[in-house]
């Protein structure tokens, strides 16, 4: 074939010419763009490659995004804290100032007013927010945490930030951890708040002594007849004393015991047979009992982390032998005297002498209940305050030592050791008081825990002569199963009770449904965030209401030993004052200690101010907890804040690192591209030059 120059020009040009212009408009493209393609088309394995980069700088931008928000939050709840401790450790201070007894009562008042200062700065800071968001409260970010009561409002919800893929790290502290937090490895420790003297010494007479009395402090090395009085000196016939305990155990376990002691026994014999109720033994204690500077009982649990451990005690001896301090029921003593004034009057002939060590500001206006305050542990009526009324006994799970929630099952908290062991079936709880509209509840309202086979649990205000099923929430509905009861059922019960709503029928659910929703409407039963159930009435700012629940067998006494079953549950009690607790309530603890600076009280004392305050002594004690648990609250919230910091650092790390590897891959290097386009101009120039000159061929090159 012969080979034109047709031919020739179509392949020096036509070819090359659609590949070096394609060539040079994809380099110029490259250079103007900054990018090696435009489309997945000019290059699969790139545009995939490029893709996947993308995706990962967006995740490590979210990651930054999430954990520099994290961060901010945390590092201002640390920057909180610092200032937080820095005002604790200025209450701390006034307290020891106001412990010292050289302090007057105007010092003590400048004190308790600087005291309070902090308290409410304490608050604020409490109540600090970032962009309207509180830092303590959770979740609940918009809600303020802390009211002017100190109660707490917000939720026990972590916030998370997101680290990366399965990884988050927590970096809110919330006001539940905070301020209503717990620490196992505190010792519970319970006292008594009524003063004991030495009798003896304090009135002289009574041995026959012209002496004038000094009042000094009971000491452990003292005996029975110093703590009870003797109204002579004989030691035989001795005088018989009986102390009838009740208290919980570490484990939630109840108990009564009566102890029969001496004249001439010490109190060191009396503390150890306390001891030993608790479960002491000579090998190993399971609680240490002492006495305070101001005679007063103090109980420590060696138990770590349990807040059920309690304590009241009652004392009785009687003077004119006829053996009316051996009793079978504490309500036996409500006709001794508490007086000891009026013990040793000569006018007033020896009687029957009841020492209270645990006292309270409850009095009851049910006449089946004690005249003498100091009997009463668990039958004491809520107290009134305005329109509520408040338990001061928390509803604690034996197991996990959490507080319970409406849901708990009540058999989870009860102590089943008593009664039937291991079920609440046969247990009978009792209501005494008054309804919202003042009338009273005669006989006290039955609650009767039955199991299925019995029947179910019931409830009744006639004595037992009407029973109302309690109905549980199964699709056929029946009488709750005893060890079923939730605290919920059991509050819907307490509400109808208050405030006079009764079922139209014994045995239909939908009455008793009915009789709850109307009594909703009146007043409203709950459990507290402490797990002390409370009552508020909806129609009363005053409420005619008052409500005293109890087990049915609560103050019974058998001879020693005690065989008689304690109560399975109690709600309000007349007992001994908590001074270290595992739980924490902050503001109610902080309040307590300033109440005790503006009482003047180094020590429990039951004759002045608020009854059933601790003392600065114990406050101290209470402070050192406080502060204790701060510190490892703020550690928690510094191990975040550094966490964060590493994830932050890491993820700018790695950002840089894939936008470098990115850049690396789409890019244009614009310097190889330069001469990309230099070469590519330079070909293109040279093939132009080449078609040139052989468009200059003259016809004879044709032929």
């Amino acid at each position: 074939m012969r080979v034109t120059s047709s031919m020739y020009y179509e392949s020096l040009y036509g070819n090359n010419n659609s590949k070096l212009n394609k060539k040079l408009f994809d380099v110029n493209k490259q250079i103007a763009s900054g990018l090696k393609i435009q489309y997945a088309s000019d290059d699969v394995a790139t545009f995939t490659e490029t893709m996947r980069l993308d995706n990962e700088i967006t995740t490590l931008g979210q990651i930054k995004q999430s954990t520099e928000s994290g961060y901010k939050i945390s590092n201002q709840s640390d920057v909180i804290l610092n200032d937080f401790e820095g005002s604790m450790n200025r209450i701390r201070t006034l307290l020891i100032n106001a412990a010292n007894d050289t302090n007057s009562n105007t010092s003590r008042d400048a004190i308790a007013a600087e005291l309070r200062g902090l308290e409410k700065h304490l608050k604020n800071l409490s109540n600090t927010s970032i962009n309207g968001q509180y830092l303590f409260s959770g979740s609940a970010v918009d809600i303020k945490p802390i009211n002017d009561d100190g109660t707490y409002n917000g939720n026990d919800v972590a916030m998370n930030a997101f680290l990366g893929s399965n990884s988050q790290q927590q970096y809110n502290l919330t006001g539940a951890d905070l301020f209503l937090g717990e620490e196992i490895l505190v010792k519970r420790e319970v006292t008594t708040n009524a003063v004991n003297s030495n009798l003896i010494a304090e009135y002289p007479i009574l041995q026959g002594s012209a002496d004038i009395g000094v009042s000094t402090r009971l000491t452990s090395n003292n005996t029975i007849r110093d703590l009870m009085g003797d109204t002579d000196n004989a030691t035989i016939p001795a005088n018989d004393h009986y102390f009838y305990i009740r208290g919980v155990k570490s484990d939630g376990t109840a108990f009564n015991q009566k102890i029969e002691m001496q004249d001439d026994d010490k109190i060191d014999e009396l503390l150890t047979q306390i001891g030993n109720a608790y479960g002491n033994t000579p090998n190993l204690d399971l609680v240490n009992v002492s006495l305070n500077s101001s005679g007063q009982v103090v109980i420590e649990d060696k138990i770590k982390g349990s807040s059920k451990l309690d304590f009241h005690m009652v004392g009785a001896v009687d003077f004119s032998g006829v053996g009316a301090a051996d009793v079978l029921s504490i309500d036996s003593l409500d006709g001794g005297e508490t007086n000891f004034d009026l013990i040793v009057n000569p006018v007033v002939a020896p009687q029957l002498y009841v020492k209270e060590f645990v006292k309270s500001p409850y009095s009851s206006s049910v006449a089946t209940i004690s005249n003498i305050d100091g009997l009463l542990y668990d039958r004491t009526e809520f107290t009134k305050d305005g329109s509520k009324l408040s338990s001061n006994v928390s509803q604690i799970v034996r197991d996990t030592n959490a507080f319970a929630t409406p849901s708990t099952k009540i058999s989870e908290v009860a102590d089943l050791s008593q009664g039937t062991a291991g079920t609440l079936d046969g247990t009978q709880l009792l209501l005494a008081g008054f309804d919202v509209n003042g009338n009273a509840f005669a006989p006290p309202v039955q609650i009767d825990f039955f199991n299925t086979a019995n029947g179910g649990s019931t409830f009744s205000f006639d004595g037992g002569v009407t029973n109302y099923s309690i109905f549980d929430m199964n699709t056929t509905r029946s009488a709750v199963n005893a060890d079923d009861m939730t605290y919920q059922q059991l509050m819907d019960v307490v509400n109808m009770a208050l405030t006079g709503n009764i079922p139209a029928t014994t045995a239909t659910d939908g009455d008793y449904d009915q009789a709850i929703s109307s009594s909703n409407f009146m007043g409203g039963t709950y459990l507290h965030y402490d797990g002390k159930i409370q009552f508020e009435d909806m129609l009363n700012k005053d409420t005619l209401a008052s409500v005293s629940i109890y087990d049915s067998n609560s103050g019974t006494f058998t001879d020693l030993p005690a065989t008689t079953d304690s109560s399975v549950l109690s709600f309000n009690s007349n007992n001994s004052l908590t001074v270290r607790d595992p739980k924490t309530d902050f503001f109610t603890t902080i309040d307590e200690m300033i109440t005790a600076v503006e009482n003047y009280k180094n020590y429990p004392d039951s004759t002045s101010g608020e009854m059933r305050n601790v003392g600065i002594q114990n406050a101290i004690t209470m402070m050192d907890d406080l502060q204790d648990h701060v510190f490892r609250t703020h550690s928690t919230v510094g191990a975040q804040s550094n966490t964060l910091t590493d994830s932050l650092e890491r993820t700018e790390l790695l950002e840089i690192s894939t936008m470098t590897l990115r850049s690396s891959v789409i890019d244009t290097d614009l310097a190889e591209a330069s001469l990309e386009l230099t070469q590519l101009t330079i070909n293109y120039e040279a093939m132009l030059s080449t078609v040139g000159r052989v468009s200059q061929l003259s016809l004879v090159n044709y032929l």
